[in-house]
């Protein structure tokens, strides 16, 4: 967790926690957590970004693979709150996807706001309800399990 008492995390604290980077770093900021249960975390969707020049031409859409990762890595953030930083020796994997459903086009200008909980743990292997919404409006959900190995 950060120095202070706030809950929020900018893309610097952020980066201690994922090990993505440009183009595939897919947080920009995290609202609130409570390190252990709940986060609420946001990305700023625009035209710079490069999967827009071929999905799709003349009409934007971001890819719902990428949404999914960015539930994803902000799983992995919750995870890593409730866990600890991991060893030299240690990486977090997304280990599974299960329930994914999307119900609204993301386009340029949107903002997408991730609200992932903790469902249960089992032998290091954490699973997660996920939903991201724009303007109130679900955009796509899953259940998502995260896990530590070694490597």
């Amino acid at each position: 967790m950060s120095e202070n008492t706030s809950t929020e995390l900018n893309i610097l604290e952020i980066m201690k926690w994922l090990p993505h980077r440009y183009p595939l770093l897919l947080v920009d900021k995290v609202i609130s957590h409570d390190g252990a249960k709940h986060i609420k975390a946001l990305k700023n969707v625009t035209m710079n970004e490069e999967f827009f020049t071929g999905h799709f031409p003349g009409f934007p859409v971001m890819p719902g693979v990428l949404m999914i990762e960015a539930m994803a890595q902000v799983s992995g953030i919750l995870f890593g709150l409730i866990y600890g930083m991991q060893k030299e020796n240690e990486q977090s994997f997304f280990a599974s996807i299960d329930k994914a459903r999307f119900k609204r086009q993301v386009i340029p200008g949107d903002q997408l706001i991730f609200d992932i909980e903790l469902l249960k743990v089992t032998r290091g292997i954490a699973k997660f309800q996920a939903v991201a919404t724009v303007e109130g409006q679900v955009a796509a959900e899953a259940e998502i399990m995260i896990a530590r190995r070694e490597v």
